[in-house]
């Protein structure tokens, strides 16, 4: 027997037979042709049957899974016909009569270490599309025999090196119990859609597929992420259990859709979802959302070729707030800059871009980016409860002028004869530690607050949180961070304020009885984290939470406060 730790990826017991899924040998060799054109042709007919086997996938998981899963292979369907990445390839064969393979292969290696040499998580994942699009046009153009996983025809626990988005989707879930994988993260392609399908996953192993061979006995525990192989008879019976547990938990949520966040002493909360695109609204009704606590307009302007039109802004807006039907939607303004970089926008390169010009302070010096979306967000306004969020806010002035910005348009919209609501609230996020300590001050201007505590933390602890090396430093329980929360809730109630998180903290079961305790009114996190959330809180007394909250803020270490949360569920 041997135990192996992973990352959770996505939640629920899996016990099968394990399943290698390994790719074939992709070796290209630079090769010179006597006939280009032939190779033009071999290409354009690689990239037919690829295209052709995208559809295909597409609608199947158009069916199975929604439109929002089905948009990963619209963006293999781009990727398929992109002139950025096709035109160099058609250039190489031409040119220096090298073979279509080969000329594919080098063109796409480039692009796929500029996205893996990005710091964002949603970059990285470009990296993913492109070697998987590249994988399956090779496969034509190399003639290789490959083992689909719609193949698989009993029930397995699939292991492989990393499982492409369209390897995911086309997982039957009668017979693919789990998988597990060397590499990979929790916001990877893979990860979400095993979380959509509801497969159990253990992701970033690291050496998962050295240990493993076709037909060992697996146990994926997608809870606590480890992977055990060849268990004992006894260990078997033991997750047997906590698979049926985990089941029952999930109907018990499920009944909690429709009802509010509630702890045991009456105290109501709201739990809210981060989306990045209309799109993403289904997840949130779907799953119980009280409103949307952070809409990332970012990805608004990315995978473009030019900055989004005040229409197109417009209508993804008005879509937004007319699908949450009066529920309360706030909208971060564009955060462009640190690791989110736009092709077509030129940036100064910087030493730290995530302390440099980047969110806000870009916006308030190219104010015609600004203020088109300003405009399209007051448009949309009249459809439903807008809120508006500036982000990277660190002084004073920066936010009495991005307001006065917003009034201005405002202005001009109402002498056009356009409808605005008088109802929009206008917040900042808590992210710099200065904006934290400051608080008091803010909070007699703004309207509200939303801690983003995955900048906050790093920010306050001087570590970048995806530095591995200083990574122990990422502590989300550290008394210094509970003091800004506290700091932060406690300015905003003084003067009738309310404050959400949009971090990542906001759904971690370990902070949230903290957080209700520290009097955090909006929860704001992944829409499939929400109805765990319920539960948890639905079982919490916020007096009792209170007292906790007050211990935790007097303790020393991140490792005291998370032992005192703990006993409280021994």
């Amino acid at each position: 027997m041997l135990k192996i730790d992973g990352i959770a990826a996505s939640p629920g017991v899996a016990i099968a037979s394990a399943f290698r899924l390994e790719d074939p040998d992709f070796t290209v060799n630079r090769r010179e042709v006597l006939d280009p054109e032939a190779e033009l042709i071999r290409l354009d007919e690689a990239l037919a049957k690829s295209e052709k086997e995208l559809e295909a996938i597409k609608e199947r998981t158009l069916q199975e899974l929604g439109e929002k899963k089905a948009e990963i292979f619209e963006s293999h369907l781009l990727i398929l016909s992109d002139p950025e990445l096709l035109t160099p390839v058609r250039d190489k064969i031409s040119t220096e009569k090298i073979c279509a393979e080969y000329a594919l292969n080098e063109t796409a290696q480039e692009f796929i270490s500029m996205f893996e040499n990005m710091k964002s998580d949603y970059l990285k994942e470009r990296a993913a599309d492109m070697r998987d699009v590249t994988k399956r046009v090779l496969i034509h153009l190399l003639e290789l025999t490959y083992v689909n996983p719609t193949d698989i025809d009993q029930e397995v626990v699939v292991i492989a090196e990393d499982l492409t988005p369209s390897d995911t989707a086309q997982l039957n879930r009668k017979y693919v119990k789990g998988f597990a994988t060397n590499i990979g993260g929790r916001t990877s392609h893979s990860a979400i859609m095993a979380r959509s399908l509801e497969i159990p996953a253990v992701v970033g192993t690291k050496e998962v597929m050295s240990q493993v061979k076709s037909g060992d006995l697996i146990i994926v525990d997608g809870l606590d992420g480890t992977v055990i192989i060849n268990p004992t008879p006894d260990l078997v019976e033991e997750y047997k259990a906590k698979r049926e547990q985990h089941l029952q938990k999930i109907e018990e949520w499920k009944k909690l859709r429709e009802v509010p966040t509630i702890s045991t002493d009456g105290v109501h909360v709201e739990l809210a979802a981060n989306i990045g695109t209309p799109n993403d609204v289904t997840g949130v009704l779907e799953n119980g959302g009280e409103g949307v606590g952070l809409y990332r307009t970012e990805f608004l302007y990315m995978g473009r070729t030019e900055l989004p039109s005040e229409e197109v802004q417009f209508n993804s807006y008005k879509t937004v707030l007319e699908k949450m039907d009066g529920k309360p939607v706030v909208v971060r303004t564009l955060d462009i800059g640190g690791d989110k970089e736009l092709s077509y926008l030129e940036m100064p390169k910087e030493m730290n871009p995530f302390l440099g010009f980047r969110a806000v302070r870009l916006c308030l010096e190219r104010q015609d980016i600004f203020r088109t979306q300003l405009r399209a967000l007051l448009r949309a306004s009249v459809y439903g409860n807008l809120r508006i969020m500036f982000p990277m806010i660190a002084t004073l002035d920066e936010f009495r002028q991005a307001k006065a910005l917003l009034l201005e348009e405002k202005e001009k919209l109402v002498s056009e004869g356009v409808s605005v609501s008088d109802t929009i609230q206008l917040g900042i996020m808590v992210e710099i530690p200065s904006t934290a300590v400051l608080a008091d001050q803010f909070a007699k201007e703004v309207d509200f607050f939303s801690i983003g505590t995955n900048d906050l933390i790093q920010y306050t602890m001087a570590a970048d949180r995806m530095n591995e090396r200083v990574s122990y430093l990422y502590q989300p329980y550290n008394p210094s961070i509970l003091r800004l929360v506290k700091m932060v809730i406690d300015a905003a109630h003084k003067e009738g304020r309310w404050v959400g998180m949009c971090g990542e903290m906001a759904g971690d079961a370990t902070a949230i009885p903290l957080l209700l305790g520290l009097g955090l009114d909006e929860f704001s996190m992944s829409a499939t984290s929400i109805l765990p959330a319920r539960s948890q809180i639905s079982k919490l007394s916020k007096g009792d939470m209170e007292n906790l909250a007050a211990q935790a803020l007097q303790m020393s270490t991140a490792q005291e406060v998370v032992q005192l949360v703990r006993n409280i569920n021994a």
